[in-house]
């Protein structure tokens, strides 16, 4: 039974193939068309799963959609409706699309895909719930999900048991935690759907100045997470922008413009945002709990990848165990809708072994050795080929040195985080290591957090945690013997001139705060990954290393070899490790007419 999976027309387009139940592939059409959120219809995505899975079009028995378009339209209109003569502009734009594109839906997947066969569409956030439990290691769990909005539901929650998953409470469109926090990512200056995180990074460097504000004007929060807006301070019922005049009044000024100089006031509206999501984000966890009396939580939507909202729900011990869908966006929806059709649609048994069934994320394009060094090759590229152990001691060793270094190996990753697979490495012990890779790698703000990749079996010596943390999505704070004190003279400093002073024995991935966001590596799941933490702690006591994701600022995370060359040699990596071949960047040749490649990138 071969069942794709589609999640198209909005941003995060993606594409997955579930063969008797079973993820074969899935993967970001971003990822192929070097287009950061591209939204267009995911055709190399496609091409990609049905060739990983061995498969033709006419071999698919089912497609589907992963939201329901018609109830989404109805609400668009309703909304015009009920904001008319408001709004106008934004309904001209908007409907035209609508009537011409996306109601065609069913038409639009068989005329793209030559497909005669049939297609389901599921619900926005019962396509996230089931992308959130099919995938877990619970036979039975609540699932919570909130995201900006779908149809109308802009958050959900469900009870999954076996392989049934049953939705039994929302919360509705205007009033979405989603919407909230992408209003506030465009007032502080930063890409809706795009800059959320950004935000989250800001605010350790704030003080919450401005939660009572938010509280009084901005939201009528209950015991039970659900919550009230007050609609008269934001624009995006009617107009094309989230906030409006009366949003800046109450804040002291207007939105901040993109690229120009963030101040402490960004920085408390940051910190004062992170604060009220977590409180949210907490009462709903603990509501969750008390309604549906389950013991694990699973958790999607845009949302769910606030990892200090997820590792506060995990610290909290609201629920014994949670689980969060890596693709916690969009592009989990088209997971999500394909593994509906197969577990709740056509009633397929769910066998549940204690590990979740996402294979580490790592369900992406994979290239084998002659691939690669017929690359190397064909282009002329200088390279070393190692052997298993050679690699992986030669890397660390480079880690140690404190070289930054281009890492290639496997499938690559499904959602938004390099795991392992398509990453950026460094020395987390280093002290310049943070300002390194932001200025000289990722061409990115320098307040930007990097993550930890520490092996599982010693995540709890060095943090306030002993859980698995695979996919990056759990912040925990740094053990306290691992912390560095501040001076009396360094406590009086805020802001951004934090960011030099080193917080731990880790200091490349330790926040202002003195916490980080965690990946666990298990030997099982990446064991290359696995074997150079492994190394590397053997050659200096450390089990960590610095883990961010292989692409510059502005483009997606790479994709090929090609990909990944180009990405090298366009930043200041000192090594590019291609599978088991090494390429050392003083023995590289420029790119030809790549030197205004900075000046022309688009900045995000």
């Amino acid at each position: 039974m071969n069942i794709l999976g589609i999640s198209a027309f909005y941003h995060d387009s993606a594409a997955c193939l579930v063969q008797d139940g079973e993820i074969t592939a899935a993967a970001q059409e971003e990822r192929f068309t070097r287009k950061k959120h591209d939204a267009s219809f995911p055709h190399k995505a496609v091409e990609y799963c049905l060739q990983e899975g061995g498969i033709k079009v006419e071999d698919l028995d089912y497609v589907g959609f992963y939201d329901k378009p018609f109830i989404k339209f109805e609400r668009i209109l309703e909304t015009y409706l009920s904001v008319a003569p408001l709004g106008l502009k934004s309904c001209l734009k908007a409907v035209p699309l609508w009537l011409k594109d996306k109601l065609w839906t069913r038409q639009n997947i068989r005329t793209n895909l030559d497909y005669s066969g049939p297609v389901m569409f599921a619900e926005h956030h019962e396509s996230h719930a089931a992308s959130a439990f099919f995938p877990s290691p619970f036979e039975e769990a609540a699932v919570l999900t909130m995201d900006g909005v779908g149809e109308w539901a802009t958050s959900s929650i469900s009870v999954g048991k076996g392989n049934k998953l049953e939705l039994i409470k929302e919360l509705q469109f205007p009033h979405s935690l989603g919407l909230l926090y992408s209003a506030f990512t465009y007032y502080l200056g930063f890409k809706v759907n795009s800059g959320e995180y950004k935000v989250m990074g800001l605010a350790p460097y704030g003080k919450p100045k401005y939660v009572n504000l938010i509280r009084e004007h901005l939201i009528d929060l209950k015991d039970d997470g659900s919550f009230r807006m007050d609609m008269s301070y934001f624009n995006y019922l009617a107009g094309l922008t989230m906030t409006n005049q009366k949003f800046d009044k109450l804040f002291g000024g207007p939105a901040r413009k993109g690229e120009s100089q963030l101040t402490q006031r960004e920085m408390d509206i940051a910190a004062s945002l992170q604060v009220i999501t977590e409180e949210i984000m907490v009462k709903m966890s603990r509501y969750v709990r008390k309604l549906t009396g389950m013991k694990n939580l699973c958790l999607a939507g845009g949302v769910a990848l606030n990892c200090v909202g997820n590792g506060k729900i995990l610290r909290e011990k609201v629920f014994d165990e949670i689980w969060v869908q890596p693709a916690a966006g969009d592009a989990g929806g088209a997971l999500g809708i394909a593994l509906y059709i197969w577990h709740h649609a056509l009633n397929s048994s769910r066998k549940v072994n204690g590990n979740d069934s996402m294979k580490g994320s790592y369900l992406g394009p994979e290239f084998d050795k002659e691939t690669i060094r017929n690359f190397l090759q064909k282009e002329e590229i200088p390279f070393k080929e190692y052997d298993d152990n050679q690699l992986i001691e030669t890397v660390a060793k480079h880690l140690k040195d404190e070289k930054v270094i281009g890492w290639f190996q496997g499938r690559m990753e499904f959602g938004p985080r390099s795991l392992g697979g398509r990453s950026v490495l460094g020395d987390a012990r280093s002290k310049k290591m943070q300002s390194v890779m932001n200025l000289k790698i990722k061409y990115r703000e320098s307040f930007r957090p990097f993550a930890p990749s520490v092996l599982r079996e010693k995540v709890s010596e060095w943090f306030e945690m002993d859980a698995s943390s695979p996919y990056m999505l759990l912040v925990a704070p740094v053990k306290e013997a691992r912390k560095i004190k501040m001076t009396e003279e360094q406590e009086k400093l805020f802001g951004i001139d934090l960011l030099n002073i080193p917080r731990s024995d880790i200091p490349a991935v330790t926040h202002v705060d003195y916490t980080a966001r965690i990946q666990t590596v298990e030997k099982t799941t990446h064991p290359r990954y696995h074997a150079l933490l492994e190394s590397f702690e053997k050659q200096t006591g450390c089990p960590i290393i610095v883990n961010t994701s292989f692409n510059v600022r502005g483009e997606p995370i790479v994709c090929t070899p090609e990909d990944a060359f180009r990405c090298f040699m366009r930043t200041e990596m000192d090594y590019l490790i291609l599978g088991n071949f090494v390429l050392d960047k003083q023995e590289q040749k420029p790119l030809e007419g790549d030197s205004d490649w900075k000046n022309e990138f688009e900045l995000d």
